[in-house]
């Protein structure tokens, strides 16, 4: 259990840009610690993307739970939330008496970039196929085609994602 916990601190604390940026570092532990293969951690961020609240917590409670259990699930959860919360405690005094500091809005801007690649790059993750599968495979062929439609859709017809979300699950109903 204190692996867990500690491992979840760890993400927590890297946590810069949102729950999906940190996916990779969150599949690399669990893949390190041997919790969980690609496949069944891509399962997992399905169905923590698809529950309501932040995906790296919900993807913490998961991976927790099929570790451990209720316990696990409480401890992953809570090793992933305490760095926030401790952060965003010291964030807001300095940010409330040094809004204007030049240092810090550069540092700020610098984050972007990074936010920005980690969020690609998990994303390509996702969509990319494992070596088992290969480019070819009825798996790939059908993600890439839910994924374009789902582009497609939020992005020139601007559907609202609750939507887009549905009929992705629909899809995968059909194709898989």
């Amino acid at each position: 259990m204190w692996t867990l916990f500690w491992t979840f601190v760890k993400i927590g604390c890297l946590s810069f840009g949102g729950g999906y940026a940190i996916m990779p570092v969150i599949e690399y532990e669990t893949a390190a610690h041997g919790w969980m293969n690609a496949t069944q951690f891509h399962e997992l961020v399905s169905l923590a993307a698809m529950a309501p609240g932040p995906i790296a917590v919900n993807s913490a409670t998961l991976i927790g739970y099929e570790i451990a259990g209720i316990a696990g699930a409480v401890v992953a959860t809570s090793g992933m939330a305490l760095p926030s919360l401790v952060i965003m405690a010291l964030l807001s005094l300095v940010l409330a008496r040094g809004a204007e500091l030049p240092l810090l809005r550069k540092v700020l801007y610098g984050l972007r970039p990074v936010v920005a690649g980690l969020i690609a790059y998990a994303g390509l993750r996702m969509i990319l196929p494992s070596a088992a599968e290969g480019v070819l495979s009825w798996t790939f062929l059908g993600t890439l085609a839910i994924a374009a439609g789902c582009f497609v859709a939020m992005v020139k017809f601007r559907l609202h994602p609750l939507p887009v979300m549905i009929g992705s699950a629909i899809a995968g109903i059909v194709l898989f």
